[in-house]
Parts: C-alpha cells; structure tokens; sequence
C-alpha cells in the first residue's frame, strides 16, 4: 500500500490474525462467572465500615483476551451504583490493561499493571482525582487476589501526599 507520493510502503501483512493467548490471558478467565460481593469501605470518619450491601458482579469473556465485568451494589449510605471493568493483557507491553467506570463517578479508570511473582495478585494502576482535593489528581491501585476458585478480593488503596498508601475499601467476591 502505498501512503504518498515519496513510495512509503506500510505492510498490512497479519493484520487479520488474531492474536495468541498467552498464560496472562487464562489468568483473567479465571475471574469468568456470577459472583455476590461483601464490602468494607472507609467512611467518612475515616474508620472501616464492615459488612456493607451485598453485590453483584457478572465477568463474561470477550473472545480469549478480555474479560467484562458488570457489577450493581450499593453505596455506603444506601444509594445504588452500576460498574464496568475491562481486562486484558497486551504482549507487546508486558502490561495488563483496563478500565472502570462507575455510576457515581463521573472519571474514566485506566489501568495499567503486573501480576506477582506467585501469580495470584494482580495490582493495578491508576491515576484519578484525590479524595483529599478533587481539583487534583492522585495514584490509586486496585488490587485483585485470587485466593481460590471460588473466592478473590479486590483491595483498593490510594497514595497520600505524604507518599504512603492508605487502604479504603476492600470486597470479597464469591462464586454464585
């Protein structure tokens, strides 16, 4: 194909092949299936709330390489929420990619992250406005531990001006 007049070529060459399913891949469908969720959030006096609303969330591939999540819930306080998340894992970065979106929050979620090295804890990166000033922005990680088949965790956790990470919230997902 050529692009202009000075004979550039771009090959188009496999650009129809689907790409191969790497161990990163089988790793996210494992989240695949029905689950109810229990959360612990931090309130707005800073101390944990425990048993929080049940949810739930629904993960569906999307072909051998991502996979979908679709959660309802309730906030703290009782107003009802809707989320999306999107998994993925890109081979030519060596990345884990994503997003979120919620109801309650008017911010896109794009994450970025690594597995462990036990290959049961996923963390994920993200940068979205900070709890302490919403004119600013600040780092976020949300972590996924696979703790069995049957059971994960979704920690999520914030840095502070100070440079240290505070946990504020945590949900226990479980097969339906």
């Amino acid at each position: 194909m050529e692009t202009n007049s000075s004979a550039t070529t771009i090959s188009t060459e496999g650009c129809g092949q689907a790409a191969a399913p790497q161990k990163e891949h089988a790793w996210l469908q494992k989240l695949v299936g029905q689950w109810t969720t229990q959360a612990e959030c931090m309130g707005p006096d800073g101390q944990m709330m425990k048993d929080q609303p049940r949810g739930t969330e629904v993960v569906k591939p999307l072909g051998d390489l991502w996979v979908i999540g679709e959660g309802e819930g309730f906030m703290p306080g009782g107003g009802a929420f809707s989320m999306r998340i999107t998994l993925g894992f890109d081979p030519l970065r060596n990345r884990f990619l994503g997003t979120w979106i919620g109801s309650m929050m008017a911010s896109l979620w794009v994450y970025e992250g690594e597995l462990d090295s036990s290959e049961k804890i996923l963390t994920l990166n993200a940068e979205g406005p900070s709890f302490a000033d919403p004119t600013k922005t600040t780092k976020y990680q949300d972590i996924i531990e696979l703790k069995s088949d049957r059971e994960r965790t979704l920690t999520s956790r914030c840095l502070g001006d100070d440079g240290t990470w505070t946990q504020f919230m945590t949900v226990t997902y479980r097969r339906s």
